[in-house]
């Protein structure tokens, strides 16, 4: 460990310090990295971690070996997710049995455990690193750079791979050269409006009034997404020095990281990483001798989605119930405490350190004319590889879902992809070739939104898919303006009618009525985009709402009460197994004899189906 003396008080003595922290580490020493994220922490990745530091201290040999448990390396569907250095050997789905051997093996032995290497399915061979396999191949990582190398709650990491350098570098600018240089990279806001960050930093330090307060907002609530959650705990240094850097820009001495409360790991990790950037001496009185004086404090929020919103965030802050605002109030202008307030997202502040130290032009460089740089994306939904991606903006949904993910899953069809969140359209097969960035997406109904990505195949009811959404954002609307308030019951008893049979063609009608009504005068994004789910449903699926409404029938039979739950007699073997484990005692049948399900007594859970060893069990 080596200790700063004191604070590091210059620019100099930083570029000392992490010269002495990268002198210190013997290029010979093994090093193991435990992907501790999200997604390969429920497969147990923290007990694979532990056991492979116990391996380290009861090894006994003359070998320096190093166990770290890292951020979240991006490919969940394989995890646990382990790295072995000098080599970068990377081993995917490693269980507690397999600790032993890697570090035997590998570690001690220099010898590849084939079996645990990730197989390249079109290919059908083994690869030994990450950059030859097909999903890490067309990705450029930026905002999730440092995850899978750094250890989240170890400073030395962080500065041995370059950590503050952007900071000391833009407290030896000017303000505005700072702004100058995001404005060159043409940055746009991640966390869904994608609005031109470098715009907003100048106007809220141009705006009058003071204390000037920089805000990040942490408050992740779509389903499905983990984005931010994953910077968060794998590279928590990165949104703080993001920070500090908008921070001199702006001309502000108070951030606030507002965190939603379902993350307490990202809470656990940023609070560490403020500890150590305090003693450090890169927040707090005259950072690194600039006479910059800046400070962050973490803010839990409650879990109400709407705290999404900016200025629902901000009366959070202050107290108040989260309930966004009218637009024309600018928050750069009054925001939190009526003050003048700069708010970005997570991934927006984690890209900020790697522009100011390679320049907007190369940030600028990446992507497409009106997008600029890459976008992080949580690919999940019914394809085969899930996780968090992170591409160059304009990149094709066909790539993303096909090249990246790895298709869908069980060789079924592609039948959409939901963008954007809850508030984001379903767009068709038609448009896999569509590029995947704010103008591009908008043009067809959907929108970039944070980033979630929901993959759906040939078995989904596009109807359910649209009510499902709707009733999350039922739930989460905080009521205070009054399109959204009642719009969104409305429209929603109109999708329960549809998916139970119960529809009629008129409320299709009525249905885009109210969304348009919500979409000019609700108060703020949520209600203004609820509607995206259900009208790009009804434009590019209208003949599955037609099927649900006239013939009463739900097409992928998802719906209940719109289709049935039969046993082929070619394929059943009376086994009984069906018949032993309905709950409402609906199916009938003598041992080794066909069985059949009393259809008025069936309640369509599908346990029959689930239980069925001969697939005998179909859905009409």
């Amino acid at each position: 460990m080596i200790a700063p003396v004191k604070r590091i008080k210059t620019a100099a003595d930083l570029e000392r310090i992490r010269g002495e922290i990268r002198a210190s580490r013997d290029p010979a020493t093994k090093i193991v990295r435990v992907c501790v994220g999200p997604g390969c922490a429920a497969r147990g990745a923290n007990r694979v971690l532990g056991l492979f530091r116990e391996a380290v201290e009861e090894s006994g040999v003359d070998v320096k070996v190093e166990a770290k448990g890292v951020g979240c390396h991006g490919l969940c569907e394989r995890g646990p997710i382990v790295l072995v250095d000098p080599g970068a050997i990377f081993y995917q789905r490693v269980e507690e049995p397999d600790v032993a051997e890697i570090f035997r093996e590998t570690v001690l032995g220099g010898r590849v455990v084939e079996r645990l290497l990730y197989e390249d399915p079109a290919k059908g061979v083994r690869v030994r690193t990450a950059e030859d396999i097909p999903f890490y191949k067309a990705q450029q990582r930026i905002a999730l750079g440092g995850n899978g190398e750094i250890a989240p709650e170890s400073m030395e990491d962080y500065l041995a791979a370059g950590g503050y350098a952007a900071l000391a570098k833009a407290l030896a600018m000017d303000p505005e050269a700072i702004i100058a240089e995001i404005e060159t990279s043409g940055l746009r806001g991640r966390g869904g409006g994608g609005f031109p960050t470098a715009r907003k930093w100048r106007s809220c330090r141009d705006a009058s009034g003071e204390p000037k307060y920089v805000i990040c907002n942490g408050d992740e609530g779509d389903p499905g997404a983990f984005m931010d959650r994953a910077v968060m705990e794998g590279n928590p240094h990165a949104v703080i020095e993001g920070m500090i850097v908008g921070s001199r820009a702006i001309g502000s001495n108070q951030g606030y990281i507002y965190v939603r409360n379902e993350y307490p790991l990202s809470v656990e990790r940023l609070n560490v990483a403020i500890g150590q950037a305090r003693e450090w001496g890169f927040l707090g009185k005259n950072i690194l001798g600039s006479g910059h004086s800046f400070d962050i404090r973490i803010n839990r929020g409650g879990g109400a989605f709407v705290c999404g919103e900016s200025t629902a965030l901000m009366a959070s802050l202050e107290g108040r119930v989260g309930e966004p605002r009218a637009k024309y109030v600018h928050t750069v202008e009054h925001g939190l405490h009526d003050k003048p307030t700069n708010l970005n997202n997570v991934e927006t502040w984690a890209n900020v350190p790697a522009i100011v130290n390679q320049g907007g032009a190369w940030f600028a460089s990446i992507g497409t004319e009106g997008s600029k740089g890459t976008k992080v994306f949580s690919l999940v939904g019914n394809v085969v590889n899930t996780g968090l991606v992170e591409v160059p903006m304009g990149m094709t949904i066909r790539e993303i879902v096909e090249g990246i993910g790895g298709g869908v899953k069980d060789g079924k069809a592609f039948k959409a992809v939901q963008t954007g969140g809850p508030s984001g359209g379903c767009l068709p097969a038609e448009f896999m070739d569509t590029k995947v960035d704010f103008d591009e997406l908008a043009k067809f109904g959907s929108m970039m939104g944070s980033g979630g990505m929901i993959v759906m195949d040939e078995d989904t009811c596009m109807v359910n898919v649209a009510r499902y959404f709707l009733n999350f954002l039922k739930e989460e609307s905080c009521g205070k303006c009054t399109p959204c308030r009642e719009g969104l019951p409305q429209m929603l008893e109109a999708l329960d009618r549809i998916t139970t049979g119960e529809g009629r063609v008129e409320d299709l009608d009525r249905l885009e009525e109210i969304a348009g009504i919500m979409s000019q005068a609700s108060l703020c994004a949520l209600g203004k985009t609820a509607a995206n789910p259900v009208l790009s449903t009804l434009k590019y699926f209208r003949d599955e709402y037609l099927t649900h409404i006239e013939e009463k029938q739900c097409p992928a039979k998802v719906c209940r009460g719109l289709f049935k739950y039969m046993i082929d007699p070619n394929a059943c073997k009376g086994c009984g197994i069906c018949k032993k484990a309905c709950p409402v005692e609906a199916i009938a049948g003598e041992s080794r004899t066909p069985h059949i399900i009393n259809q008025e007594i069936c309640t369509q859970c599908g346990t029959c189906l689930e239980k069925c060893p001969f697939s005998a069990v179909v859905k009409v």
